[in-house]
C-alpha cells in the first residue's frame, strides 16, 4: 500500500473531523487503497500549529501554507479553512500537482469556483468537495432503491436543514455571518448540503425560486467575553455590534431536468433543531424519507406493500448497505458524524490510487455554486431564476 502525505490547511473543528478520518480510515477499510500520512498542519499562528499538530497527529507544523502546498513531499492538500481562502489554496495547489480535497462550500462564489474548476482540470489531478453526509449508508441506501427502479419515476423532493446555534441574537458575528469570508450565510453554510442531496439523489436542479430572510441584523463582535457555547455573556452587554450581511433562512422552489420539482430550505434560526438535515423523496411507485438526527434509519413505503401493512417502515443501515461491510457487524449498532468522514477519506484515496475521479468534486462544486447564486438572485428579484449550462 502506498503512503500519501497529507498536508492540512486548517487546524480547527473541519482539522480534528478530518484527522480522525487520515487515522482510521485504514483500519475500517483494509486493505486500504492507500494510507494517510499526516505530514504537515498549518495554522495561522505558530502557536496554533504547534498545539494542532499535537492534537491531531500531524508530524509537523507550519504557519505558511504555500511553503507546504510547494513542498514536494506532500501528496495531499487538504483545506479547512474559510471560505475566502479556498480558491488561493486550491489553485496553488493545482499548479503544484497536488491532489486536493476541499471543505464545502467549495468558493464565495460561481465565479470564483470556476477559476478552481479550471486550474484542477489543467492540473489532471483528483480534487474533492466534502459533502460527506451523501455518505451516510441510509443515503447511500437510499441512492441504491432510487438507481434499482424500487420507487419509479421521482416526483418530488423536499429537503430541509434547521439548525438552532445562532438563533441566540447574543451569539457572535463569526466569520460565518460576514459575506466577505463566507459568501452567503444558511445557504453556503448548510443549505448547499440540502442542495448536494438533491442532485445525487434526484438529479441536476435547472430553475429556482427562493426567499432569503436575515433576521438578527447585527451581532457583537466576537473578542472576549464569549461563553463556551459560543454566546456573549449577559454581563457583556456593552459589547459593540456590527451588521449581518449575509441570509439567516431560506426557502426554494426548486425545477429538475428530469421533470422532478421540490423545495429545499435552510436555517440556523430554528430553536429545538440541531442537526435536522433531512429529505423526503415520492415516486410514482413508493416514497423514501431520511433524517441525519437518525442516521441508522431510512424511512421506505413501497406502491407493491400489501395493503394491510402499507406505510413508512424503517430499515437499518448494516452489513448489508452500502460500505456495511467496513463498518460495524449489527445493523443499527450506531454511525457518527466520524464515520461519514471515514468513508470520504477511503473513497477520496481510492480514487487517488485508480486515478480516478471523485464524487462531488470541483465541477459539482462549481454546479453547486451555480444554484446558491441563482437562489440569491432570485430573492432579490422575486422571480424564478434558471440555472446556466
Amino acid at each position: 500500500m502506498k503512503k500519501l502525505n497529507v498536508g492540512m490547511i486548517g487546524g480547527g473543528f473541519m482539522g480534528k473531523a478530518h484527522s480522525l478520518a487520515y487515522s482510521a480510515m485504514p483500519m475500517f477499510f483494509w486493505p486500504a487503497p492507500a494510507i494517510p500520512h499526516r505530514h504537515t498542519v498549518v495554522d495561522v499562528k505558530e502557536e496554533l500549529a504547534k498545539d494542532a499538530a499535537l492534537r491531531l497527529g500531524f508530524e509537523h507544523y507550519s504557519t505558511d501554507w504555500r511553503a507546504v502546498v510547494n513542498d514536494p513531499e506532500i501528496d495531499v492538500i487538504d483545506i479547512v479553512t474559510p471560505n475566502n481562502t479556498h480558491a488561493e489554496i486550491a489553485i496553488a495547489a493545482a499548479k503544484a500537482g497536488k491532489h486536493i480535497i476541499s471543505e464545502k462550500p467549495l468558493a464565495l462564489g460561481a465565479e470564483e469556483a470556476k477559476t478552481m474548476l479550471e486550474a484542477v482540470q489543467a492540473a489532471g489531478v483528483t480534487h474533492a468537495v466534502a459533502f460527506n453526509y451523501r455518505r451516510t449508508p441510509a443515503v447511500a441506501l437510499a441512492k441504491k432503491y432510487i438507481e434499482e427502479g424500487r420507487i419509479g419515476k421521482i416526483l418530488s423532493f423536499r429537503g430541509t436543514y434547521l439548525q438552532d446555534w445562532s438563533a441566540d441574537p447574543n451569539s457572535p458575528l463569526s466569520w460565518r455571518f460576514q459575506k466577505k469570508i463566507a459568501g452567503s450565510g444558511a445557504l453556503g453554510d448548510i443549505g448547499t448540503h440540502v442542495v448536494d442531496y438533491a442532485r445525487y439523489l434526484v438529479g441536476e436542479i435547472t430553475d429556482v425560486n427562493a426567499i432569503t430572510k436575515t433576521w438578527i441584523p447585527e451581532r457583537p463582535i466576537q473578542t472576549g467575553g464569549i461563553d463556551k457555547l459560543g454566546t456573549v455573556k449577559s454581563s457583556d452587554a456593552n459589547i459593540p455590534k456590527e451588521t449581518v450581511d449575509v441570509d439567516d433562512e431560506f426557502i426554494t422552489m426548486v425545477k429538475f431536468d428530469n421533470g422532478a420539482i421540490g423545495t429545499i430550505e435552510a436555517t440556523r434560526n430554528a430553536w429545538g433543531r440541531n442537526n435536522f438535515l433531512t429529505f423526503e423523496i415520492h415516486g410514482e411507485k413508493g416514497s423514501l424519507y431520511f433524517n441525519y438526527e437518525r442516521r441508522d434509519e431510512l424511512q421506505v413505503c413501497f406502491a407493491d406493500d400489501p395493503s394491510d401493512a402499507k406505510g413508512f417502515r424503517t430499515v437499518y443501515s448494516g452489513p448489508a448497505t452500502p460500505y456495511g461491510e467496513a463498518l460495524w457487524p449489527i445493523p443499527a449498532l450506531g454511525i457518527g458524524y466520524g464515520e461519514t468522514k471515514i468513508i470520504e477519506t477511503h473513497d477520496f484515496f481510492k480514487a487517488i490510487s485508480e486515478g480516478t475521479q471523485f464524487s462531488p468534486n470541483f465541477q459539482d462544486g462549481y454546479r453547486i455554486e451555480l444554484i446558491a447564486d441563482a437562489i440569491l438572485e432570485s430573492a432579490e428579484k422575486e422571480a424564478w431564476i434558471n440555472i446556466p449550462k
